[in-house]
């Protein structure tokens, strides 16, 4: 258990992990200060309807996400870095889900944002699959977007597929960067582009790859990523990841 709260002689009092990291401490007393925020909201608005159980905890983290991640200066370094999760990591301090979980709150409603990220699983035999995803939408130019192609982007829990983006950056170690994925048969169509990169804070040992996705008009943003991480370039895939 990461941390808990309860009422002590009248008095809230909020637990968190010894052990645990700097950032890991400030998130979750966050976390804990919106939970029982959620008994206030309900005392002060007559008209407030409590939320449940799940939804508070969803609500907890994107409280804490925003106080530990502010919105303008995260997002001006998003776009600095070319959206790299991991980079973005390693400067805030954050873990990788809760700054890849951001990017796409921030992102929302201005590009079309398609982010992954995959973990080695704990089974006796175990597997890469998505552990987090998110996606935005661009809400002022609606032309901006991909639709009817759902079964392209992974949710949670979908394994990685032999000769994608992510399985090469297993088997290699390195980034892979394609820049046009095709989505009909048509070649002339700009599609979409993505950078999957590895994170090994241990030396060789990776224990996560990221996945951005976007369009490949908008391919220009990924510029700061690229030629910091300099990946394998493959020029074509079509209808898959």
């Amino acid at each position: 258990m990461r941390g808990y709260h309860e009422m002590i002689d009248g008095r809230k009092t909020t637990y968190y992990r010894e052990d645990d990291t700097s950032s890991g401490i400030e998130n979750t007393i966050l976390h804990e200060m919106r939970e029982m925020m959620e008994l206030i909201f309900a005392e002060v608005c007559p008209g407030y309807r409590p939320l449940r159980t799940l939804a508070t905890h969803l609500a907890a983290n994107r409280f804490a996400t925003a106080v530990l991640l502010p919105r303008k200066s995260f997002e001006s370094k998003m776009y600095e870095t070319g959206l790299d999760v991991i980079a973005l990591a390693d400067f805030h301090q954050k873990s990788c889900s809760q700054v890849l979980l951001r990017m796409g709150e921030v992102l929302q409603g201005r590009l079309f944002f398609y982010g992954a990220l995959y973990e080695l699983g704990l089974d006796v035999e175990p597997d890469w699959t998505v552990t987090y995803w998110t996606r935005s939408w661009n809400e002022e130019l609606p032309d901006a977007n991909i639709h009817g192609v759902e079964d392209l982007f992974p949710r949670k829990g979908h394994q990685v597929i032999p000769g994608s983006l992510v399985s090469r950056v297993i088997l290699e170690g390195r980034p892979y960067f394609v820049r046009r994925i095709t989505l009909l048969d048509d070649d002339n169509e700009e599609g979409l582009t993505a950078i999957a990169q590895p994170y090994a804070p241990w030396g060789n040992i990776i224990t996560k790859v990221a996945l951005v996705v976007i369009l490949g008009q908008d391919r220009e943003l990924l510029r700061p990523q690229l030629e910091r991480t300099r990946p394998i370039a493959i020029e074509d895939l079509h209808r898959h990841l």
